[in-house]
């Protein structure tokens, strides 16, 4: 049902949706509709930009794939293609999430930006408003993700220098910076794939390592280190799989500490499991920093017109600077509600596994820490809970008539 209503400045029409309204056409409002049209609820899909997974159609660079292996990041009910490689590439993915969407026939309505959304307790509803619309909905899916948002961090000078200034999110390849001097600034998957990447094309690169971090192979013994990790964690705790997985760091990465990057207390798993930090998997940045093709510096004091000046009291100059300092969740700037999201990081309050439902008809997926894997579980969870509800109440008003 749709009726339309003014504001102080434009027209609004009002939607009344009979199932959830699901906010976001990434993989993670791609697998919960699909879960939900699975259980024949009917769901509407609304996405800010003008296309699905635009993340990673718009905002990921060229030679990027998939960390884990692919059965570890297909989404409900439809697996990879057998053809493509152990870990997917960025077109593959892409090309698999569109074939999704076309065998569950999901249609998001694109460019659709939400302004805010909350649940007016007198109507027992959620209100999502839009530039054009309000949807008013039983159910209130937020499937926008943790990395709707690219972080761009106050650093002391950053403004006044002279170069050019990106962030990953604006980085393709590095065909444009053949024989000029990149800093690049974090050491997460990123930036070490991106340093790589403008190594392979001729930059002289300088990656900024600030804090401590753990480094693993890829693979260990042609196997993925995190299969091999989710199957050890079947019969041992954490610290001795931790343990068994720094012992093969070190053989066949060697003491990181020799090329300037010191590792945590804590073990990779454990760290991550307490802080959400994930480890890097190395994909060839290793041995370009053996080599002195990368070079490692410590943390920045102060950006200059021409350059940086870092903690340790060296100096250089540089061209260019990229931003590889991830991604955050932009959920606190619209969903006005406080109990089941963070106001500050706009993340889910409760950690996983209890994290994807909230109160009066709210849920998240895709926030879990966890990944594409983490994204189908709470999909699934999701569906099954709503799809309950949905039944009930059908049953409910059928036996009225």
């Amino acid at each position: 049902m749709e009726c339309s209503f003014k504001t102080a400045n434009s027209e609004i029409k009002r939607v009344w949706v009979l199932g959830p309204v699901i906010i976001g056409a990434g993989p993670s409002g791609l697998a919960a509709t699909a879960c939900l049209k699975q259980k024949e609820v009917p769901v509407l899909i609304i996405e800010r930009e003008s296309c699905l997974a635009s993340l990673w159609k718009l905002k990921t660079y060229d030679r990027l794939r998939l960390h884990l292996p692919k059965n570890f990041c297909e989404l409900p009910y439809m697996p990879f293609p057998r053809e493509f490689s152990p870990y997917p590439t960025k077109q593959q993915f892409i090309s698999y999430l569109e074939a999704y969407a076309k065998r569950f026939s999901i249609e998001p309505l694109f460019g659709k930006e939400v302004q805010w959304a909350r649940y007016d307790a007198t109507m027992g509803f959620w209100r999502v408003r839009t530039n054009e619309f309000e949807f008013v909905c039983r159910w209130l899916v937020v499937a926008t993700g943790e990395n709707a948002e690219p972080v761009l961090p106050e650093i002391a000078g950053l403004r006044d220098f002279r170069g050019k200034v990106i962030h990953t999110s604006e980085y393709k390849n590095g065909a444009d910076f053949r024989r000029r001097k990149v800093l690049v600034v974090g050491c997460g998957n990123s930036g070490m794939e991106v340093g790589l990447d403008l190594c392979h094309s001729g930059a002289q690169v300088s990656l900024v390592v600030r804090d401590q971090l753990h480094i693993l192979p890829k693979e260990v013994l042609g196997r993925s280190t995190f299969a091999l990790s989710m199957w050890l964690l079947k019969w041992l705790p954490v610290r001795l799989v931790d343990r068994f997985l720094l012992l093969c760091s070190r053989i066949i990465l060697g003491d990181t500490r020799q090329i300037g990057i010191k590792r945590p207390k804590i073990g990779p798993l454990e760290l991550k499991s307490t802080t959400g930090k994930t480890p890097v998997l190395d994909v060839g940045a290793i041995a370009k920093i053996k080599s002195s093709d990368i070079e490692v510096v410590r943390g920045i004091k102060r950006f200059t017109t021409r350059g940086a000046e870092f903690e340790d009291g060296k100096a250089d100059e540089f061209e260019t600077v990229i931003l590889a300092t991830g991604y955050r969740s932009n959920v606190a700037s619209w969903l006005m509600e406080g109990s089941f999201f963070n106001r500050k990081d706009g993340c889910t309050k409760h950690p996983f596994p209890n994290h994807w439902k909230g109160n009066n008809g709210i849920y998240s997926v895709g926030f879990s820490g966890c990944g594409l894997l983490g994204a189908s579980i709470d999909a699934q969870r999701v569906a099954e809970d709503i799809a309950s509800q949905w039944n009930s109440e059908m049953k409910h008003s059928n036996l009225e008539l």
